[in-house]
């Protein structure tokens, strides 16, 4: 009996950034036919909006790619995923037919990419406190489209109320209520900043409750 002494063939490894980009482009492609598919089942399918469709989820294939390598690609990666999405969104709504009804998506969707920024917090205990402020005021902003699409779908009847003035009041306590954070850490122009934060605040917070109140 004759031993085997030839090698083993090695096998093919790929690079890790290419695994990447080829798990993206498979979510991107399986989307696409789930749109697709949704639309056509739908009975609403409009073939043009594939124009819209296909490069939004290229774009957030590329982000995505990107977001997954890590390093300092990753916020890069999330920017360019998340314009994708939107696209996407766009696209999925037109053939779908569906832009009437989910329009509100597309001012939730914009709000919650600004909100999910907060990821990346900076070192600096001002920088990050003035950070935690547009996100959190986003955070706001994804709540009216939450609203608008409640009302836009009958769930909610807000009838004769300025709702919208909730949301405006919501926002200046989310800033004062920041300001104060801010206040809390020692640092240099501490008090200018939380100054450039509670006169806003203020100015938001007595403007919401007189929408709330009809003057």
């Amino acid at each position: 009996m004759v031993a085997d002494t030839g090698r083993a063939t090695p096998r093919r490894t790929y690079p890790k950034h290419t695994r990447h980009w080829v798990t993206s482009l498979a979510a991107a492609g399986v989307a696409v036919a789930a749109t697709t598919s949704v639309a056509q089942m739908a009975g609403r399918f409009h073939w043009w909006a594939g124009f819209v469709l296909i490069p939004g989820a290229v774009i957030g294939a590329a982000g995505g790619a990107l977001l997954a390598r890590g390093g300092g690609r990753a916020f890069a990666g999330y920017v360019v995923g998340c314009v994708g999405l939107l696209v996407f969104t766009v696209g999925a709504l037109l053939m779908t037919g569906t832009m009437g009804g989910g329009w509100p998506v597309l001012v939730m969707l914009p709000c919650l990419v600004v909100a999910g920024t907060y990821l990346w917090r900076p070192a600096d205990p001002l920088a990050r406190g003035l950070h935690r402020t547009v996100a959190l005021l986003a955070l706001a902003g994804a709540g009216v489209g939450v609203a608008l699409m409640l009302i836009r779908h009958r769930l909610v009847d807000p009838g004769e109320t300025h709702w919208w003035g909730g949301f405006v009041l919501a926002a200046g306590l989310l800033v004062g209520g920041n300001a104060v954070e801010v206040a809390r850490h020692r640092m240099p122009y501490r008090l200018q900043a939380v100054t450039l934060l509670l006169g806003p605040a203020v100015v938001a917070a007595l403007l919401g409750v007189r929408m709330l109140r009809g003057w």
